[in-house]
């Protein structure tokens, strides 16, 4: 059984640079069509493997006649694009108003085929056959966030797998294709100029009115690909606009994500001096904050409680008061981000596998949050959400009666698999979490992993039997993998710590 390599999330320390997506943009793109030459190597892996077709009514290139239409109809939009891109330099020698006027007639010929892969929607929930609302699971909203080439058909696919797979109704919002040629232009205006499509707009929208429903205490936010790009862009927004109270409803987890930087920001300064210099203080440290009322907050305001004062004596001067408190080892705006992608994976290599892990042992380690789990396996290495992403990582079980999906498989080789740390330069050994507070993902903390052998001082027996046992294994810190099956994680009360398996209150 092979391993899976782990990073650590980044702390954020000075050694942490962004220049990855704060750089010119124009110097951006320059390096991401370096880049892309550099790992061209990997590009047949976008849809290879094709087979084995593990899951037939899902996978994306399984020969049914959906798919096979939707296939049919990327590869026109590939080879008129891609004719589009070559004469476009010829039209410099025809007059101003013919070469506007052929530019635009292709871009709707275009628009029209891309209507038939995209539909009329915006938004696409799962069928009620794979999921349906249960009472305990009604604070939480599900929300996914497409990659690259779906149309409304693949869009459908991954929602249903996706619910089929953790036991909810998942809502999805479309980020609708263009023709492959087209998106991947797309990509490069997102990420290096920072650019918010009128698809980020939508997502941001949608998602700022869910985390504002006060029924909801939990959103679980899941990105595909360029959904990751399109995805941290909406984080940038909201985390500028949002009460920290609102982010901190959301957990965050990425397939093949395309992007170049992924914020997720401490809260203070202390709590990110702890979890680099003590992290073990840093899990039982809780910090507690105070907010108050207060009866006036201008003069304006003062002047009109003194003429209030006189006509309503019953007034009280008292301030109502609210505390929050939170250990410091997730002391984040956004608790809980994973990022999952295979190693042989393009568009996971150029984007968070080049960004995240720092292979070239350089100080300016891009801005990349969350904890990423990276799988070297070749026969699953693929792009495609269903196909090579969750038929490799979340595979289902069938029932032996019926054939029929019944969700989840317990019994899965990529959760047993051994944890092994990713290897980088020494420069940003410091600037990652320490191990324990990954481990203590799973207790209630975050989620992450470790190596094999694991080599980490200060740690808790458990964690020490668990090694000794069988080495710490991805399901062991994977925080996604507790939401299986209509499961949910072992949550503490913010205010307490584990300790051998005891819940405790610590103070600062």
């Amino acid at each position: 059984m092979g391993a899976t390599q782990y990073y650590r999330s980044q702390i954020g320390e000075e050694s942490v640079i962004d220049y990855s997506h704060t750089d010119f943009p124009f110097k951006l793109l320059a390096k991401d069509v370096y880049y892309f030459f550099v790992y061209v190597w990997a590009l047949p892996w976008v849809i290879w493997p094709v087979y084995p077709l593990k899951c037939k009514v899902f996978d994306e290139l399984y020969p049914s006649p959906q798919n096979v239409f939707c296939v049919v109809v990327h590869l026109v939009l590939f080879f008129l694009q891609l004719g589009f891109i070559i004469a476009l330099p010829f039209s410099i020698v025809f007059p101003v108003w013919m070469a506007a006027t052929g530019i635009a007639g292709f871009m709707f010929t275009n628009w029209l085929i891309c209507k038939l892969l995209n539909g009329s929607k915006e938004t696409y929930t799962s069928d009620e056959k794979y999921a349906k609302d249960r009472p305990e699971h009604a604070h939480e909203q599900w929300v996914f966030l497409n990659g690259v080439a779906v149309g409304e058909h693949w869009m459908q696919s991954n929602l249903n797998r996706l619910a089929l797979t953790f036991g909810r109704p998942i809502l999805g919002i479309h980020n609708q294709t263009r023709g492959i040629i087209f998106d991947v232009v797309e990509c490069l205006i997102q990420r290096n100029f920072g650019y918010a499509t009128g698809d980020v707009r939508i997502c941001f929208r949608l998602l700022k009115d869910i985390l504002y429903d006060e029924s909801k205490s939990k959103v679980i936010f899941v990105l595909h690909s360029q959904g990751g790009i399109e995805g941290g862009l909406v984080l940038d927004w909201l985390l500028q606009e949002l009460p920290q109270d609102l982010m901190s409803k959301l957990e965050v987890y990425t397939f093949g994500n395309a992007a170049n930087h992924f914020n997720n920001p401490h809260r203070h300064r202390s709590s990110q001096m702890l979890a680099r210099l003590k992290p073990l203080s840093a899990m039982s440290t809780v910090l507690t904050e105070s907010s108050f009322d207060s009866p006036s907050s201008s003069p304006l305001e003062a002047k009109d409680d003194l003429a209030l004062k006189a006509r309503n004596p019953v007034r009280k001067e008292s301030s109502g008061v609210s505390t929050r408190s939170i250990s410091a080892a997730k002391d984040r705006c956004i608790l809980h981000v994973e990022h999952y992608a295979n190693s042989t994976d393009f568009v996971a290599i150029w984007g968070i596998l080049h960004f995240a892990t720092n292979r070239m042992e350089s100080r300016e380690l891009p801005r990349f949050q969350g904890r990423l789990f990276s799988r070297a396996d070749g026969r699953h290495g693929g792009h495609q959400m269903n196909q090579h992403y969750l038929n490799a990582m979340f595979p289902l079980k069938k029932d032996a009666a019926t054939g029929e999906y019944v969700g989840a498989d317990e019994d899965n080789e990529f959760m047993n698999e051994a944890i092994k740390v990713g290897e980088e330069g020494s420069a940003s050994a410091n600037a990652r979490e320490a191990f324990e507070i990954s481990w203590a993902g799973t207790q209630g903390f975050g989620s992450g992993d470790a190596s094999t052998p694991i080599e980490v001082h200060g740690i808790s027996n458990t964690i020490k039997e668990a090694s000794d046992d069988h080495g710490i294994r991805v399901k062991d810190v994977s925080r996604l993998w507790s939401y299986r099956n209509g499961r949910s994680p072992v949550e503490l009360p913010p205010m307490l710590v584990s300790e051998n398996g005891v819940p405790r209150t610590a103070t600062l």
